[in-house]
């Protein structure tokens, strides 16, 4: 008979097993965190729930890691997961329409999850060094608040950086789960960033609490947890609060979804067809003459060509839609104009007004010209031609647009435009907000403008109302919405969605819209309040750990 297994071995087997549950735990919760940014597969009301307790269970093996190293691996493995699920619609445009085989467009995919995973793996890694050497639970008990804000403050520095360096990507920032539920009214006052810290927080709360084991860390975690209540019930409390007033007269407008197939958009047999198509999509007669639009607002690039470009007899059909409709047509286009200092490319917006000029040059009347670029779509960052080169998707160098530039005035109302994912960029959008000057006035109404047909019909589409839900709550402002294939809404100052197409299917969303003023305290200061706290909490924790007595 074979030899019974000594006690070391057993030992050892085990010890095996505990090496495994970490790393698996980590992966675990970071996919299951990535389900939490948009409903489906998760119902609305679940998301905020499923990523508190899915960020716990990454705070949990953070206070428990042997030391910074051991946490930054475990943070890393949850950002792998949370970021190679969350946006696996990378490979779609990289694969179906950029032409790369689907290994490299995965393995893409892992590479770019891996460096925003980097992120998350610094913060538990600043975590677990901030919040080791606290002696017996007796003595740790009365610093749990205290772990708990290094945490939260940790992991909002984490997204602040993500968000910011290399020109940022706040995709899954976890204050996007909360655009719902009893942390949302917080918004007004300290932005996602701000929710982010709530988030995590709370988190932390829930982990000290499940690790628990004595009466005296057991009222300090229970304290953490009372203390992440309270501010879920101010929440609630503040969700009724009136941030903003109306300005002026509700504003019909019309929405339109041409639903182009992606690889039909940039086919140029098709230009005149698709146009053809969308024009009288947009001249739709309204159910009456009181449902009649003011303005009637096509997404990005639905001229896929410089406006210079754009042949004068489809620029003829255009201002005939716009003078037959009596409203302003806000085109998306890629634009080209001469300067004395050479030519500039930028992927913008027009305005057609009822009878004016024809603006096959840009300078004719108001545009918009995008200033936050994509990477790799907008501009090619430095040494990575080759890998544009091996796309085969229509990619532009284009200039970035001024910082500050006017909204379009429609009736009484001021409608700012962004274009694609400069929403995600909160301050940005604040900023367009208040007022520069009586000859600068502040936006009324948020016009948001994409084409997220290069992402499929899945997750993106979803995500990216979510986070625009997020700037109506921020700003106070009402947010519109018109994309090529989803999601084309219309969203309310209070964040919530009052109407929106179905996805991948032609039409258009006509709608009456109230432009608000009013400024909220996340308008008037941004990130600065929250950045603040976060690095006051970052070093009181530090300072503690210098002087645990």
């Amino acid at each position: 008979m074979p030899p019974e297994p000594t006690n070391a071995a057993q030992t050892g087997t085990a010890a095996g097993r505990r090496a495994w549950r970490a790393p698996l735990a980590a992966l675990l919760g970071g996919g299951l965190q990535a389900l939490c940014f948009a409903p489906g597969p998760l119902p609305a009301w679940s998301l905020p729930f499923v990523q508190i307790a899915t960020l716990a269970v990454l705070a949990a093996l953070t206070f428990h890691a042997a030391g910074p190293r051991r946490a930054a691996i475990l943070g890393w493995l949850f950002g792998l997961s949370q970021f190679g699920i969350g946006v696996y619609w990378l490979t779609i445009s990289m694969h179906r329409f950029g032409g790369l085989p689907l290994l490299l467009a995965v393995a893409a995919l892992l590479l770019f999850a891996a460096a925003m995973a980097a992120y998350a793996a610094g913060a538990c890694a600043l975590t677990a060094w901030l919040c080791a050497g606290q002696g017996s639970p007796e003595r740790r008990a009365p610093r749990q608040i205290l772990n708990a804000i290094a945490w939260a403050s940790a992991w909002t520095l984490a997204e602040w950086l993500r968000g910011t360096l290399f020109t940022g990507f706040t995709w899954l920032n976890i204050g996007y789960a909360h655009a719902e539920g009893m942390f949302a009214a917080w918004a007004p006052f300290v932005g996602v960033y701000g929710l982010a810290w709530l988030a995590a927080f709370s988190a932390a709360a829930v982990a000290l609490m499940a690790r628990a084991k004595d009466t005296a860390y057991d009222r300090s975690a229970a304290a953490v947890v009372g203390l992440a209540l309270l501010a879920g019930l101010l929440g609630i409390a503040w969700s009724h609060m009136e941030w903003s007033r109306p300005l002026g007269n509700p504003l019909m407008v019309r929405l339109v979804q041409p639903a182009t197939p992606q690889s039909d958009k940039f086919q140029p047999e098709l230009f005149l067809p698709t146009q053809d198509r969308i024009q009288r999509l947009a001249s739709l007669a309204p159910k009456s003459e009181a449902d009649r639009p003011a303005v009637v607002i096509l997404p990005e690039t639905v001229l896929p060509v410089f406006q210079d470009q754009v042949p004068e007899a489809v620029w003829r059909q255009w201002q005939a839609a716009a003078e037959t409709m009596g409203a302003t047509f806000v085109l998306g286009a890629p634009l080209h104009v001469a300067t004395p200092t050479g030519d500039r490319y930028t992927n913008g917006a027009i305005a057609l007004r009822p009878q004016a000029a024809s603006p096959s040059a840009a300078g004719n009347g108001w545009h918009y010209d995008k200033r936050h670029l994509v990477p790799f779509g907008e501009f090619i960052p430095p040494g990575f031609h080759w890998f544009v080169r091996a796309l085969q998707i229509p990619l532009g160098d284009f200039d970035r647009g001024t910082e500050r530039q006017p909204p379009l005035a429609v009736d009484d109302q001021f409608l700012a435009v962004d274009i694609c994912y400069e929403d995600t960029f909160g301050e940005e959008i604040a900023a367009t907000v208040a007022s520069d000057g009586p000859d600068a006035p502040g936006a009324s109404i948020l016009v948001n403008l994409s084409n997220l047909a290069w992402f499929g019909d899945g997750w993106a589409l979803r995500q990216h109302l979510w986070i625009a839900r997020m700037r109506a709550l921020e700003t106070a402002r009402p947010v519109v919405r018109a994309t090529n294939t989803g999601a084309t809404a219309v969203i309310d100052a209070h964040g919530q969605v009052l109407g929106a197409l179905d996805p991948g299917r032609p039409g258009v969303l006509d709608a009456e819209v109230q432009g608000t003023q009013g400024l909220t305290p996340y308008v008037r200061w941004g990130n600065a309040p929250i950045l603040a706290w976060t690095l006051l909490g970052l070093l009181l924790a530090a300072r503690k750990r210098r002087y645990p007595a």
